[in-house]
């Protein structure tokens, strides 16, 4: 008689980049599948492996352990150019693919004409979103819309004919309206995407009967959430999120399995807090502050190259993150990164512009570039914590600012990550 299995979800808790790949590749030694359900080629996640440096876009990064069946959800927007691209780095850097990656037949593709649509868009706003232009919200957009090409479309070459030459003129009409232009290389990249079709099918697969049987059968499954929870479509900083859910509830609907069969959600912060694009950052830091935080840090896109936006660590954020994606534990990334600070400060409320203090997360995106940050100060440790391999290596100080996140979010930590190495993350 077969015991029923476990299923963890990976989710980041504040602005994307927290290091969930790192925390996804340490436990991905311990489980079957690792799963990704949401998102597209705008996520990136670097792992290092003793010195080899991996950046995945779309694979999820249990794919570095032997073995581990890794499978992109029904929830995730597939560029098909990119993640052949990817799939084959892989495979030229010596990594055994074979049987071990599966694409939903019910997710949708991203297309050449979607990254056209979207830096025309973006280009045009008023507002400026800060989209990494790889098509993602045009994309979704599709999918909501109810126009967009699925995996299993491309079984059918003669609707698929027909969807995409009505989508198109509709992107055609679009661009016209912006005073845009498709460029001469669109047709090129539909052709080239086109082309790969026999090829996703042959990997195409139900991730939802896979995954249920995978638990039916007593085996672990891990969830991979890409961008963070303020990214959110409904619980972020809307209009400056992504265009999925990316809380845990959409790992769920991104895969295909009901949510009583999800037995953990592990939450992934910095020990600061950064952000790629635009929109409010309400502990940013000064000029001065933020350049040398971003320097020890390391903070540029994995994605793009962008700089990130630096600030303290928002226990508002935090707190806010537990309770929307009900938390079981936390992964505490970057505490080497403040060693040498003398002082470090963590937000526990915000001001607000009438003068009151709210410490719940608000939903009006626009008062937040008003707020003023209630902080509480911190004593530096200045020392490496990089050889640290225990709660108990690390210097007093550094004990204590990681008990106090642990207070104000009411979460146990559960990992600590202070370094870049698979070796440097401790497990409380």
């Amino acid at each position: 008689m077969s015991s029923f299995g476990s299923c963890t979800v990976v989710v980041g808790c504040q602005w994307g980049d927290e290091g969930k790949g790192k925390i996804v590749d340490v436990l991905a030694e311990d489980v079957d599948i690792v799963a990704r359900y949401q998102g597209g080629a705008n996520a990136g996640h670097t792992v290092h492996v003793d010195d080899d440096e991996f950046i995945l876009h779309q694979i999820p990064s249990g794919i570095l352990h032997e073995g581990r069946r890794c499978l992109l959800g029904n929830g995730v927007v597939l560029d098909i150019l990119q993640f052949f691209e990817e799939y084959d780095k892989l495979a030229e850097r010596g990594i055994d693919l074979a049987g071990r990656v599966g694409v939903s037949r019910r997710a949708h593709l991203l297309m050449p004409y979607h990254r056209v649509m979207d830096r025309a868009v973006e280009s045009a706003a008023d507002v400026k979103i800060g989209t990494t232009g790889r098509g993602i919200g045009p994309a979704y957009e599709d999918k909501a819309g109810r126009r967009g090409v699925r995996v299993a479309d491309l079984g059918n070459p003669e609707r698929l004919e027909r969807r995409i030459a009505v989508s198109l003129e509709r992107v055609q009409q679009r661009l016209e309206g912006l005073g845009a232009e498709a460029g001469q290389d669109l047709q090129s990249a539909m052709d080239q995407a086109l082309a790969l079709g026999d090829r996703l099918l042959e990997i195409s697969v139900d991730t939802g009967p896979e995954i249920s049987a995978a638990l039916a059968a007593g085996k672990r499954v891990l969830m991979e959430g890409a961008q963070g929870t303020v990214l959110d479509l409904d619980h972020g900083t809307y209009p400056f999120v992504t265009s999925s859910n990316t809380t845990a509830a959409g790992a769920a609907i991104g895969t295909g399995i009901g949510p009583t069969a999800i037995d953990d959600v592990v939450g992934v912060v910095k020990a600061y807090i950064t952000r790629v694009g635009e929109g409010p950052l309400p502990t940013g830091f000064d000029a001065e502050m933020d350049e040398r935080m971003r320097e020890l840090g390391g903070e540029f896109g994995a994605t793009t190259g962008r700089p990130r936006r630096c600030g303290w660590f928002d226990a508002v954020i935090s707190r806010f993150a537990a309770q929307v994606n009900g938390l079981t534990g936390l992964a505490v990334t970057k505490l080497d990164v403040l060693d040498t600070l003398p002082e470090i400060q963590v937000a526990t409320g915000y001001r607000m512009p009438d003068g009151s203090v709210v410490t719940d997360f608000p939903a009006d995106t626009w008062s937040l570039g008003q707020v003023e940050p209630v902080f509480e100060t911190h004593p530096g440790w200045g020392a490496p914590t990089t050889e640290a391999r225990s709660l108990d290596d690390l210097p007093k100080n550094a004990r204590a600012y990681l008990d106090r996140i642990e207070e104000l979010t009411e979460t146990p930590i559960r990992w600590v990550s202070v370094g870049t190495r698979r070796s440097q993350i401790i497990q409380v």
